[in-house]
């Protein structure tokens, strides 16, 4: 496809997906960048899925509605608390509250959906497995599983004529390397939102999950963290 090789990529507009975005365009890829409306209670999350589509000069960005919290089940779509403070060795025990059943396979069926229209070879997604909060959808067994599955559940995997590849770049990083990485390529952290919480102005909460790990990151990176954090 020469230079048009495109790639879907999930975007939460996080520093995950925003640094695997980043990737794929260092890549030479055409950016189709996918967001999801999925019920969450951080929904401003997708205002800066938007912003990254913009700044990174994604060809297009895709917003989805899917009522998850219809379904219910976690701290993020339902009447659940969000847990706050707690500590990396709690995170990686159990599974959180802030788990949403099935998203992952959800999501990345429908940038599989979307990758086959486009003729897009790559799906890339910013999972980790490192630095995360025990999530089982972000696990290399999981990746390996659905790269399987897309093979047998596409035209294009069944007709050979494009082999849809899920990339994830990030998977063995630890949160300071994937900023590291997504200083290395010219990204500036303040678009991307990260908290699961965020107060009625925006502001980061400081003590989810989700907020907890930037922090960690940003720290063990020795790059100041640009959030604006409850109480700043």
């Amino acid at each position: 496809m020469g230079n048009n090789k495109r790639a879907v990529v999930l975007s939460s507009g996080g520093v995950d997906s925003t640094t695997a975005m980043a990737i794929a365009r260092q890549e030479g890829y055409e950016i189709y960048s996918l967001s999801f409306r999925y019920g969450q209670r951080h929904a401003l999350e997708l205002e800066a899925a938007q912003r990254v589509a913009k700044t990174l000069g994604a060809k297009q960005h895709l917003v989805i509605d899917i009522d998850l919290a219809k379904i219910g089940g976690s701290a993020l779509t339902d009447n659940i608390d969000v847990p706050k403070s707690r500590s990396g060795q709690d995170m990686q025990k159990q599974i959180p509250l802030t788990y949403v059943p099935a998203r992952n396979t959800i999501f990345l069926s429908c940038a599989l959906a979307w990758a086959e229209v486009l003729g897009a070879s790559d799906i890339f997604t910013g999972v980790n497995a490192i630095d995360y909060s025990g999530y089982p959808d972000c696990r290399p067994e999981y990746i390996e599983a659905f790269q399987h599955m897309a093979k047998l559940a596409t035209k294009a995997g069944v007709e050979g004529n494009t082999q849809i590849t899920i990339r994830t770049p990030l998977i063995n990083m630890t949160k300071a390397q994937i900023i590291q990485k997504g200083v290395e390529l010219g990204i500036d952290y303040r678009i991307t939102h990260s908290c699961y919480d965020p107060s009625p102005e925006g502001k980061a909460c400081g003590q989810c999950d989700s907020c907890l790990l930037r922090k960690k990151g940003f720290t063990e990176a020795g790059i100041p963290d640009p959030t604006t954090y409850v109480g700043q």
